[in-house]
């Protein structure tokens, strides 16, 4: 079977060296691998390399000993290119966390933001951690909400994964942890085709109960979002690529066919395969056998 190994490094940084392919090719040679020619994605930025003789696992096991300052991906080459987007929203499609805004609001976002932080690094129940933090906004306007997305940036790369993606047939999923009112906003802004996340329950004066809406959408919540929406594209969970950074995104990593940690919680970083800690979100596109080139959205 043949493999492609994919090299990363941070988008417009020309800091993908010689050095650091031969460092890699070297490894893989080493490993017992019969290693092809090198294809550019980005000058100096991404590259591909087709190899064959060694299995994925034997291939990951000798490039995790190659310490170069790149994200170093092998897979497949067959069937790479994914027909369903499936991305978590804080922390991955945009950079912060959207209820720890929202809590600054409220003037408890340290303490939301301490909770955040240990649920999504797999140290508290989700659900219950959710609760908690939500707890803590009961009695805030809902104009909040507003002021609260004004703050929000889009990580590096998210509208041009999505537009390539969709321009290529594949469909786009945003499903989140956090509440619809946000990734609402997602979907129109960068072209989702669907979103999901969990609802804040309000009272008659628009003010916030404190309280979602359940059952809440945890990790296998992401999970069933998955299949379903790949059985209603007539696909299959392997013909998805999911990313996400928390333990609430595990399950739905693992189930998809190229699942992506993306600056990802160090939980997370240690039992997801593919991590991605260089690039930002054009890597999905490079992983996929992408060329800058051909990006749309940009």
């Amino acid at each position: 079977m043949d493999l492609v190994l994919t090299l990363i490094t941070a988008p417009n940084s020309g800091a993908l060296t010689c050095d650091m392919i031969e460092a890699a090719t070297t490894t893989l040679a080493q490993a017992g691998a019969d290693v092809g020619d090198l294809r550019w994605l980005a000058q100096d930025e991404a590259c591909e390399i087709v190899f064959n003789g060694v299995t994925l696992q034997h291939a990951d096991q000798a490039l995790e000993k190659c310490n170069i300052d790149a994200d170093k991906v092998v897979q497949p080459v067959a069937g790479r290119a994914k027909k369903l987007l499936i991305a978590d929203m804080d922390s991955t499609v945009v950079t912060g966390e959207t209820l720890d805004e929202l809590a600054d609001f409220a003037g408890v976002k340290d303490r939301v933001a301490a909770i955040t932080a240990r649920a999504m690094n797999g140290e508290l129940d989700f659900e219950a951690a959710l609760d908690e933090r939500v707890g803590l906004l009961a009695g805030m306007a809902t104009a909040m909400l507003d002021e609260a997305w004004k703050r929000i940036e889009y990580t590096g790369g998210a509208r041009e994964l999505v537009a390539t993606m969709r321009a290529n047939g594949a469909f786009a999923a945003l499903v989140s942890g956090g509440f619809d009112f946000f990734t609402s906003a997602v979907r129109r802004e960068l072209g989702f085709d669907f979103d999901q996340a969990n609802v804040l329950l309000t009272h008659a004066d628009n003010t916030l109960t404190g309280k979602v809406q359940k059952p809440v959408l945890d990790r296998q919540a992401k999970v069933d979002a998955l299949e379903m929406l790949a059985a209603q594209n007539g696909i299959t969970a392997g013909d998805a690529i999911a990313v996400g950074d928390g333990a609430n995104d595990l399950q739905m990593i693992s189930v998809a066919g190229t699942g992506v940690a993306f600056r990802a919680k160090p939980s997370v970083q240690k039992q997801a395969r593919i991590r991605i800690n260089h690039g930002d979100l054009t890597a999905l596109l490079y992983l996929q056998g992408y060329a800058r080139d051909q990006f749309v959205g940009a």
